[in-house]
């Protein structure tokens, strides 16, 4: 059964006129292609207030792909969805979207090519160094010529027009120097240039890895320490868990006190995670409301104790609404977590923690399950 979302609509005869909307500038008809460019964006824009999903760069790429049937599995994805009559909602979008290879596959095109640039980067000052270096030595040769022939020129008494020809000779030579000094100077810049340039770089790929609204490692970031903690895990034969953690009732939170607000809240849960990060556990904002934390060395059961401590401390806490000075009530989180080193695919634990913490939302919420 086809995706519904994905049927075109029959096209219009040839003979019949296009209505005054959509038509061009110039009063003729707009062609097909462009027809079916609006179509998309009306189904796009219809889907995402049909199913309440936050407009956002990810969810925009995921429905477009599906929608257009340019990415086969999340059409599919979304198909089987609606077939088995349950929500398309932003915590299963986000699983999805989680779970699809291309998302991996584009962030290792994006380090392949920051690495590829970085390490011209490094050929570049290296050659720019080497032509200083060789630079500099001729300079210095052809200096002490010069001082060398005008020394022999004083010392000569020979007929004035030799001496007239040996004077263009230092003149000459002392404007290569000249020219050369210049080159050196501009190779100078070039290479402190480069170095600024290769700084950049370095912070682009730190604030790259940052959620600039919490200040925790972000998905990419994850994403990449995710892959070489499951390797390391299985080359050492210790275990690794994963847990996905989500906000309790975030939208009713946004809803009622505004977005500014659950930014804070945000925040809050942001830093009592933080908590307990260390060389055992990272951290990271997931997206939205969602956290996801590694604990290394730790099995199912010494990770649950460790994160369900952490979400009894947040249910104690009181958090205020300093706008209005009203409580926003108890902010509580719920979290699956699952054993990465239990499956030989890695990436099965992160279905597995985030079907525990549907269950955790399922069950009452403000409890962690681990599977």
């Amino acid at each position: 059964m086809p995706y519904p979302s994905l049927v075109r609509r029959k096209p219009r005869d040839r003979g019949e006129s296009a209505s005054a909307p959509n038509a061009k500038p110039d009063g003729r008809p707009p062609s097909r292609a462009m027809e079916e460019q609006r179509e998309l964006l009306d189904r796009i824009s219809s889907f995402v207030l049909k199913h309440d999903l936050t407009v956002t760069s990810a969810n925009m790429a995921a429905v477009c792909g599906a929608l257009s049937g340019a990415n086969a599995q999340l059409a599919e994805a979304f198909a089987q969805r609606e077939i088995a009559g349950e929500p398309i909602d932003q915590r299963w979008l986000d699983t999805i979207v989680r779970l699809d290879p291309g998302t991996n596959d584009r962030m290792s095109e994006l380090e392949k090519l920051m690495d590829r640039l970085e390490y011209s980067l490094m050929r570049f000052t290296q050659t720019a160094k080497s032509a200083q270096d060789e630079t500099s030595d001729s300079r210095e040769a052809l200096g002490a010529q010069i001082d060398a022939i005008a020394d022999a020129t004083r010392a000569v008494r020979n007929p004035a027009s030799t001496q007239v020809d040996m004077a263009d000779v230092i003149q000459l030579s002392r404007a290569m120097l000249t020219r050369i000094e210049q080159v050196e100077n501009a190779m100078e810049r070039s290479q402190a240039e480069t170095q600024e340039l290769r700084a950049n770089l370095a912070k682009a790929r730190t604030e790259a890895d940052v959620d600039h609204l919490t200040k925790l490692p972000n998905r990419r970031a994850f994403e990449r320490r995710f892959a070489s903690a499951a390797s390391e895990a299985r080359t050492k034969g210790e275990p690794l868990c994963v847990a996905f953690c989500d906000v309790d009732h975030f939208k009713s939170v946004n809803d009622t006190h505004g977005h500014d607000a659950g930014d804070r809240i945000l925040t809050a849960i942001a830093s009592t995670l933080n908590e307990i990060a260390n060389d055992e556990c990272f951290v990271s904002r997931h997206g939205g409301e969602e956290f996801v934390l590694l604990f290394y060395g730790l099995g199912k059961e010494a990770a649950w104790r460790k994160l369900d401590g952490v979400r009894r401390v947040m249910a104690r806490k009181t958090l205020m609404n300093r706008e209005t000075g009203k409580p926003f009530g108890k902010i509580t989180f719920s979290g699956g977590i699952a054993e990465v080193t239990e499956d030989t695919d890695s990436r099965s634990a992160l279905s597995r923690a985030d079907a525990a913490l549907y269950e955790a939302k399922s069950s009452g919420r403000n409890r962690i399950i681990a599977v």
